[in-house]
């Protein structure tokens, strides 16, 4: 590691001997400003916010007092980029390259807080002054991704001294491998990956298969559209999964894995490279592991960006160098995997529970969440909520709890219509449901999926027939193609969802999406084939009016098919601004000023600016 002095790790008491060591030299009086630069903080330059502040740092010769600690997602991605005060604990939310000399003068220096880059409740208008008290984190339960937005992600001896590494410590020193895998199956743990297979049973089973090279993977292949839990996972705390990686080769006894991550997310494959590296040096990776006899190495395996290379057969068939395509199972990959050999997959969020279950026993694990579905689990939450980001709850918790509690409600005062649940092969449920709890049976009970944990919240304002044929088009494109119920039937789907967006739905459609849906389920080869109709008969079972409209009476309510509605103004509501007027690229809009205007249907191309635009939603659909 550049300017650090390296402490070869050999032991157990060495690992703990550097602990206390690191901990030792850390200065609890210090000012410390953690400041997120993962993807989307940094994407609004939170980089340059750094070195602004290091610059003003130095300018003030506050070197010795003040630390600044990159960090991962802190969660709240609506609000980013995000900063926070220690030890005071100051949030500021949205900060810019140059809020930097006022953050250092006027925080640091004088003390005082600076009110334009406090989060504003949306509602009460309130601000907020401290991370600890925002409510978007006070109802959650962060244990996975804990050290997300507190660690330096590219720093090893930060990860040790929040305790990393000792779970390895203590499954080496104190624990069989055979005891390793009862404790995750006592635990309860379910993948997090999306099929919710129990973790401690796919390692027993791998660990009984014949052979004396085996493999653990880790599946960082995350493509759902709006999900991004795994990658700030990999970005803001990597050795939490190196760790669980380590654990996981110990307990089955492999001796090399892989972190397979996709291209897109640069990021994630820079953090990881640098943690696999640190952890080689320190002794953690490589040969005789803490003294224990444990040879295990670990290799980044970067995907292209396939959506199918997330099933595991086809993941471990491109590690091969292959085209990933999945294969018929079984025989399962714990018994004959990567290159003919039992191979553990498991997602990078359930590595990431391994170290907790290890440090604090079965017990405590299996003590949270349900009676089926132990634990916590990551979600993104984005669509038409109005505090997007990543949520850890306890499994069990209510869809109200997560979008109305933590995410603060559905933007601009509109009806929440549904959440989207599972990725493009998940399922939509609506509100009647919004105080279901979210575990595996629950959703799967009312016709969704956990999935890799995406959550797509829906206003009055989306059409559920469009959204059914947004998702069936994204897994359409991304089919493999290699059984005939899944291509075929999804190409099928696609053109009666077309039809009928478009008005020219037929008496029966409704019916034969339905047998193709319930065929697809029965017949595909792979699971992401088997869920893949979700979509459509999700919003079937629970908009079926929806579909009556677009197909019998040639009407979409929400104002999306295109061929299904017209716009028109609300006399009572406008007031004349001329905005819509002013901004229409057809000029489909008259009327004189403050005097209500009307649109010329044969004009209007239903571009939907207008409706954007008007702030007294006097525009509306009919």
């Amino acid at each position: 590691m550049r300017g650090k002095r390296l402490q070869q790790i050999r032991t157990i008491a060495d690992l703990e001997s550097l602990r206390e060591s690191i901990l030792q030299k850390r200065d609890s009086g210090k000012t410390v400003i953690r400041t997120c630069i993962s993807t989307g903080c940094r994407a609004k330059k939170s980089v340059k916010i750094i070195d602004g502040l290091r610059n003003e740092i130095r300018k003030h010769g506050l070197q010795d007092q003040v630390e600044i600690k990159k960090t991962g997602c802190h969660g709240f991605c609506e609000m980013g980029p995000i900063l926070v005060v220690e030890p005071e604990n100051i949030f500021y939310c949205r900060v810019k390259p140059e809020d930097d000399v006022d953050i250092v003068s006027k925080t640091i220096i004088d003390g005082n807080f600076i009110k334009r880059l406090q989060w504003k409740d949306p509602g009460t208008r309130e601000h907020t002054k401290y991370e600890r008290t925002l409510p978007v984190y006070i109802k959650q339960k962060k244990d996975i991704s804990f050290n997300c937005g507190k660690i330096d992600p590219t720093d090893i001896e930060d990860y040790i001294a929040s305790g990393g590494y000792s779970a390895l410590g203590k499954a080496l020193a104190t624990m069989t491998p055979a005891e390793v895998v009862e404790t995750v199956v006592a635990s309860g743990l379910r993948g997090r990956g999306g099929g919710g297979f129990p973790t401690g049973i796919k390692w027993r089973i791998c660990s009984a298969a014949p052979g004396d090279i085996k493999y653990i993977i880790a599946n960082g292949d995350e493509g759902d559209p709006g999900a991004f839990m795994d990658r700030s996972l990999m970005e803001g705390d990597p050795h939490s999964i190196i760790e669980g990686m380590i654990i996981g080769a110990f307990a089955i006894g492999a001796r090399q894995g892989f972190i397979y991550v996709r291209q897109e997310y640069p990021i994630a494959i820079e953090h990881l490279s640098i943690a696999i590296q640190q952890a080689e040096e320190y002794g953690l990776l490589g040969k005789d592991i803490l003294g224990a006899g444990l040879d295990f190495t670990i290799k980044i395996d970067r995907g292209a960006g396939a959506f199918v290379c997330g099933e595991e057969t086809a993941l471990i068939i491109s590690i091969e160098g292959r085209s990933g395509t999945p294969r018929p199972r079984p025989p399962y990959p714990a018994i004959e995997g990567l290159w003919g050999k039992p191979t553990v997959l498991n997602n990078v969020e359930t590595l990431g529970n391994i170290t907790k279950i290890l440090s604090k026993g079965a017990d405590w694990y299996s003590n949270i969440g349900t009676d089926n579905s132990k634990g916590t689990k990551i979600f993104s939450l984005v669509g038409k909520v109005r505090n997007t980001g990543l949520v850890e709850v306890e499994m069990g918790t209510t869809l109200r709890e997560i979008i109305f509690g933590i995410g603060g409600g559905i933007r601009k005062g509109k009806r929440f219509k549904a959440v989207q649940t599972g990725g493009p092969s998940g399922g939509c449920i609506p509100i009647s449901k919004i105080d279901m709890p979210v575990d595996y049976d629950s959703l799967r009970d009312a016709g969704a999926i956990m999935g890799s944990g995406g959550m797509i919240v829906m206003d009055e304002s989306s059409c559920m027939v469009d959204l059914a044929r947004y998702f069936i088009h994204f897994l359409l494109f991304e089919s493999c193609g290699k059984c005939i119920p899944c291509r075929e039937g999804l190409k099928q789907m696609h053109h009666i969802l077309t039809n009928i967006c478009e008005g020219l739905g037929e008496r029966g459609d409704i019916e034969t999406l339905t047998e193709l849906g319930r065929f697809m389920t029965t017949t595909s080869l792979c699971g992401l084939g088997g869920t893949a109709s979700n979509p459509v008969l999700s919003t079937i079972r629970y908009f079926r009016d929806e579909y009556d409209a677009h197909i019998y009476n040639k009407k979409c309510r929400a104002g999306v098919c295109k061929n299904l509605f017209e716009y028109y103004i609300d006399e009572e509501l406008c007031n004349g601004c001329t905005l819509c007027k002013v901004k229409c690229p057809e000029k489909a809009i008259t009327g004189k000023k403050k005097k209500p205007h009307m649109i010329d249907p044969q004009k209007c191309i239903k571009c939907g600016i207008c409706y954007s635009l008007c702030k007294l939603e006097a525009i509306r659909v009919r």
